[in-house]
């Protein structure tokens, strides 16, 4: 039987990485009402804009590890994104960033759209974590706020992406949305730190960039940081242990 590991968290919050990806195919309904069903605070998700303009949950630029359908997500219309059939799970827990997929296809897996996302967590009471992949237009940064503003979620949904101009539009629209830089590498924190600064963002940060150090540091500028995603309960139990404020992860509870 398939099950969570749970850790000694402290007061980190924990949140499911592309929903409870260890349990389903990550990023899709089942995966998010999964981890709707446990004791995490949040579920994290990625979403694209389509070819004709609207927003579909998945993460890769294309459809080929998840589904087998060589399709680019950006370069194809919604409606057939929708009709790819996702492969399910292998059995058994998986560490890592990406949970291990089988050959086996099932008809209930597609891509959500974002308001199932929203929807979901509303459901449970979940904060979401909304990744806006690649670098978008203003308009459309603007669009997906106001799609979740259109469903009174707004205050319960955090943005992170890798693309600071993306969080920056984020912020022009509603200087109270929370943000969170996404990064891996510490050239790159060192570099947009400025930026990130002056937008007042949070970090969402790679396990192994974290340090008490930065950690402290975050906090004395009244910052919040993420770590993303520790493949054991032990890393989970150090980032913990050093004041981080949430550990995103596919099975660490």
């Amino acid at each position: 039987m398939l099950s969570t590991i749970k850790f000694d968290k402290k007061n980190s919050k924990m949140v499911a990485h592309r929903g409870l990806s260890s349990f389903e195919t990550e990023n899709t309904i089942a995966s998010f009402i999964a981890a709707g069903n446990h004791s995490y605070y949040g579920i994290e998700t990625d979403v694209h804009k389509t070819k004709d303009g609207k927003f579909i949950i998945t993460h890769d630029d294309d459809m080929k590890r998840i589904s087998g359908d060589d399709l680019v997500v950006e370069e194809t219309d919604y409606e057939t994104l929708r009709n790819c059939k996702l492969y399910a799970v292998k059995a058994g827990v998986q560490d890592g960033d990406a949970t291990a997929l089988s050959n086996e296809k099932h008809a209930d897996l597609i891509p959500p759209s974002l308001c199932e996302y929203i929807e979901i967590c509303k459901k449970y009471s979940k904060v979401a974590v909304l990744e806006i992949k690649n670098l978008m237009e203003r308009e459309d940064v603007e669009q997906i706020i106001e799609i979740i503003g259109e469903m009174d979620y707004l205050d319960k949904t955090i943005f992170i992406s890798f693309s600071i101009e993306n969080l920056i539009y984020v912020k022009e629209k509603n200087e109270n949305l929370v943000c969170q830089f996404l990064t891996y590498k510490q050239e790159v924190l060192d570099e947009k730190m400025p930026t990130i600064i002056k937008y007042k963002m949070d970090l969402d940060l790679f396990y192994g960039l974290i340090t008490k150090e930065l950690v402290d540091a975050t906090h004395a500028r009244g910052a919040e940081i993420n770590a993303w995603t520790p493949g054991n309960p032990k890393e989970g139990e150090r980032l913990a242990s050093i004041g981080v404020d949430y550990i995103t992860s596919n099975f660490l509870e």
